[in-house]
């Protein structure tokens, strides 16, 4: 565990994390303290305990509006990966369909290739 120190409204506090993730913590921090000026520019000097809430509630409404945003687009993938499979049996349907009629198309050819050979055979000089 390391232990670093992180500045949020102008105090410091002490915290630890695990081994390399000091410069993630960091970054929380300086952002959770981003929303406590952002909100001190907007309300003034409300008091530090409040101020603290605000920032917390903003931070769970982004973290709520990821997470519906995330749903979505799971949804979106689950939607887009039946449609492949789908489309995938599509075409493997359409391929079969498609051979039966080259391989009935080939007999026929074959019979009237034969039928012609016939044909011409019966008519060459004896």
């Amino acid at each position: 565990m390391t232990q670093i120190t992180v500045t949020i409204n102008g105090k410091s506090f002490r915290m630890a994390c695990d081994d390399g993730e000091e410069d993630r913590l960091m970054g929380l921090a300086d952002r959770f303290d981003g929303w406590i000026s952002e909100l001190k520019g907007s309300f003034g000097e409300i008091g530090d305990q409040r101020l603290t809430v605000m920032a917390g509630i903003m931070a769970t409404d982004q973290l709520s509006e990821l997470e519906r945003k995330v749903k979505s687009l799971e949804q979106d993938l689950a939607n887009a990966k039946q449609q492949q499979v789908a489309a995938l049996d599509n075409m493997s349907q359409n391929e079969e369909e498609l051979s039966r009629a080259v391989n009935t198309a080939a007999a026929r050819i074959e019979s009237l290739a034969d039928g012609l050979t016939k044909s011409l055979r019966s008519q060459e000089p004896s």
